[in-house]
């Protein structure tokens, strides 16, 4: 139990975990799709809105939602390899059980996207609010990460204070000289 009687939660990453996370290249990776995604997604809902209340810039639109969608599946991908590295499992680790599974309908939405705009299932504004429907998806998939992370950044060990460690240095340093020259220290 933590603080106040609440139920505490196991670390999202064991040590192991956190070593390997830092340790490979993908993390990077996500680090740079994920702001990457984002500003796409923000440039394409403006024009999808635009769209929706003008009727104009379809194809700029269209383009739009296609890019983000290009996007979305290349952070899926390394995504899922990052997962490998990290955890041993490309999809569903525990630790992001959760984000995996809503990840998985931003994916079907985006997809069911291309589909419609591909096969002209859909008009204009029939494509513009499935876009939408993705694009809500999304950000409660960015928002569950974002919370996740930033869970995780808490659950890291606090570094003792700069001078409990300066204590813990002379402390060592009087130990090692008692122990080398125990007749001139005392």
């Amino acid at each position: 139990m933590g603080p106040m009687g609440q139920p505490t939660r196991p670390p999202l990453y064991t040590a192991a975990e956190r070593a390997r996370r830092d340790a490979t290249r993908w993390t990077l990776v996500q680090g740079i799709l994920a702001p990457l995604q984002f500003l796409v997604f923000l440039v394409s809902l403006a024009l999808v809105l635009r769209t929706l209340a003008t009727g104009e810039g379809e194809a700029a639109a269209n383009l739009s939602v296609v890019a983000k969608t290009l996007v979305l599946y290349a952070i899926m991908v390394t995504g899922s390899i990052w997962e490998k590295a990290v955890f041993g499992r490309y999809l569903f680790a525990p630790a992001f059980f959760w984000e995996d599974a809503v990840s998985m309908l931003v994916l079907a939405l985006h997809t069911a996207y291309l589909a419609a705009l591909g096969l002209g299932l859909l008009d204009t504004a029939g494509l513009m609010w499935l876009a939408l429907a993705a694009y809500l998806a999304y950000a409660a998939n960015a928002t569950q990460f974002v919370l996740k992370l930033r869970a995780a950044r808490l659950q890291v060990p606090a570094r003792p204070p700069r001078a409990a460690g300066i204590a813990q240095g002379i402390a060592r340093r009087q130990g090692i000289a008692r122990r080398i020259a125990p007749e001139i220290v005392r």
